[in-house]
């Protein structure tokens, strides 16, 4: 391992990044490197304009790809090597706003009807029934269930935070049954390797499976089920800050980008034109004479 290497997962680790972000951060630096055959401390400005073209023209990456390999740049530069131009000098690309799409009730229980695996549908019923993400999904542990206080515990979720979410007592139930067939001990829904949890990619192929088994049109992943959680709450009348804890949206703006897709919430809203008063309709002109 490298100095430079080294000395910037220190700077990570001393900030306490997500495992995830630091993983995801070292592979750009290491890409970026490879790229152009130099070490990063040899390259300035220029490189890494050329760098973000070559992703974004070459490569013709997504925004969002893009923006990671940035954030990765921006720390080397700013944070590990400490040079003064570094925000300045590379810029972060914008992201175009989309709003997902939306499974109704219906379509998410034909959803997970489709699921063929008692476990992978037990995982996926969690994921909905309490707006987990699914990382916080396969990580949850026998223990976070906490039936007395009607609570599930979210321990380190997105930023480093614990919180408390729903548990329903429907769900409660299903996850009784699937103990008793399972008997997991240490992680909820253990994984294929001893010890350890479910993968997110385990979790993503039985999503595409049931898709398939669905014959659902709309695209559906395992965070398609979260975003459904948090429209179901706000169409049946729940708070946008209830809904902002239970998600564990560190801005309400997040949040409120559901006001956006709650059609029961927007659609219903009277317009002012229902509001007019009644218009009479134009009169009628006269028929002219037949001529025959």
């Amino acid at each position: 391992m490298t100095p430079l290497r080294q000395r910037m997962l220190e700077d990570m680790a001393v900030r306490n990044l997500a495992e995830n972000t630091q993983a995801a951060y070292l592979q750009q630096i290491i890409a970026y490197a490879r790229h152009f055959h130099l070490p990063p401390e040899e390259l300035g400005p220029e490189a890494i304009r050329a760098y973000q073209v070559h992703l974004t023209q070459t490569r013709m990456l997504s925004p969002s790809s893009v923006s990671v390999a940035t954030g990765a740049l921006r720390f080397l530069y700013k944070v590990t090597l400490k040079r003064a131009w570094a925000v300045e000098e590379i810029p972060m690309p914008k992201r175009p706003f989309k709003l997902p799409v939306i499974l109704s009730r219906e379509e998410v229980m034909h959803f997970l009807e489709a699921v063929d695996s008692l476990k992978h549908r037990a995982i996926l019923m969690t994921a909905y029934a309490a707006g987990l993400r699914v990382s916080e999904a396969t990580h949850l542990k026998v223990t976070d269930i906490d039936s007395q206080r009607m609570m599930l515990r979210v321990e380190q979720g997105k930023g480093r935070k614990d919180r408390y979410v729903m548990l329903s007592p429907r769900l409660l139930d299903m996850l009784r049954g699937y103990w008793k067939a399972v008997r997991p001990t240490l992680w909820l829904f253990p994984g294929d390797l001893p010890g350890q949890p479910i993968t997110r990619g385990a979790v993503g192929l039985a999503c595409q499976k049931a898709h398939r088994a669905s014959g659902i049109t709309k695209p559906v992943t395992a965070h398609s089920l979260r975003h459904a959680f948090a429209t179901h709450l706000l169409e049946s009348g729940t708070d946008v800050r209830t809904i902002q804890l239970l998600l564990g949206h560190r801005s309400l703006a997040t949040t409120s980008r559901y006001l956006k897709v709650a059609t029961s919430t927007v659609c219903a809203t009277t317009g002012p034109f229902d509001l007019l008063p009644k218009v009479e309709p134009p009169p009628t002109p006269p028929t002219p004479p037949a001529h025959f």
